[in-house]
C-alpha cells in the first residue's frame, strides 16, 4: 500500500484566512494549494486530483454551493468554511454535498483535526489512487497514463515500471532492483537489457525529447530514477 502527502485545495478569497489555513495545514503534513475564486477552483479540480476541498461559502464570482454542485469528482471530501452560522446555512451546505461545516472565526488546530477526521472517515489518506506529477499523471486504479492531458498507451509491463518509479521519485534503482521489483525476477533468470529496452520505449512514449528525458533519468553506472 502506497502512502503520500494528502493534497488539499483551499478556496478562499480572504487573504488573511487563506494564509492561516495554509500556514496551519502545511506543517501538519499536508500539501496545500490555494485559489481565490470558484471558477479557478473548478478549473484546478478538472486538471488535478485532491484529497480534501476546503471551500469558502462566499466567493467573489459565485456561491460556494455552486462549486459543490459542479465538482468534477462527486466523492471529493469537502469542508465548508463560512461566516454564515445559522442552522439553515449549515443545512444548505451539508445538503449540497459538503461533509463538514466550520464557522468563522475558527480554531486552526480544530480545522486540522476535522481534515484528518474526514480523511480517516472517507478512507482517502492511506491509499494512493494516482500519481500526479503535473503534466504526467499515472492512474493506478484504471492503469492509465496521461501526459499534458493526452492518453498514452502503455503495455502492462511498461505501466508497472513507470508506476513503480513514479511512486518513488528521486530514488535510483539498478536494473537488478527493477527486475526484482517489477518483473519479480533477477539477473540470474533474465537479461538486464530487458529493463533498458523498456525504459527506452517508455521514454519514446512519455518524454517530449527521449534523448534528454525529463522524468526517466539515467544515473550513469548505477541505474534509473524518476524525477518529478
Amino acid at each position: 500500500m502506497h502512502r503520500r502527502t494528502p493534497r488539499v485545495l483551499v478556496v478562499e478569497d480572504d487573504e488573511r484566512v487563506r494564509k492561516v489555513i495554509e500556514y496551519t495545514l502545511g506543517p501538519q503534513g499536508f500539501d496545500v494549494h490555494s485559489v481565490t475564486s470558484g471558477g479557478d477552483a473548478l478549473d484546478r479540480l478538472r486538471h488535478r486530483r485532491y484529497d480534501v476541498l476546503i471551500l469558502d461559502r462566499r466567493l467573489p464570482d459565485m456561491d460556494g454551493l455552486r462549486v459543490l454542485r459542479d465538482l468534477p469528482e462527486d466523492d471529493l471530501p469537502t469542508i465548508i468554511v463560512s461566516g454564515r452560522a445559522t442552522e439553515r446555512d449549515r443545512i444548505e451546505g451539508l445538503g449540497a454535498g459538503a461533509d463538514d461545516y466550520v464557522v468563522k472565526p475558527f480554531s486552526p488546530l480544530e480545522l486540522v483535526a476535522r481534515v484528518k477526521a474526514l480523511l480517516r472517515r472517507t478512507d482517502r489518506e492511506p491509499r494512493i489512487r494516482w500519481l500526479d506529477h503535473g503534466a504526467l499523471v499515472v492512474d493506478l486504479d484504471r492503469r492509465g497514463v496521461t501526459v499534458d492531458g493526452r492518453v498514452v498507451e502503455l503495455t502492462a509491463r511498461e505501466f508497472d515500471l513507470l508506476a513503480f518509479l513514479a511512486a518513488r521519485p528521486g530514488k535510483t534503482f539498478t536494473r537488478d532492483d527493477l527486475l526484482r521489483e517489477v518483473w519479480d525476477s533477477g539477473v540470474r533468470f533474465q537479461d538486464p537489457s530487458t529493463v533498458t529496452e523498456h525504459v527506452r520505449r517508455l521514454r519514446l512514449k512519455i518524454e517530449a525529447d527521449p534523448a534528454a528525458p525529463r522524468w526517466l533519468v539515467t544515473q550513469r553506472a548505477v541505474g534509473y530514477r524518476f524525477e518529478p
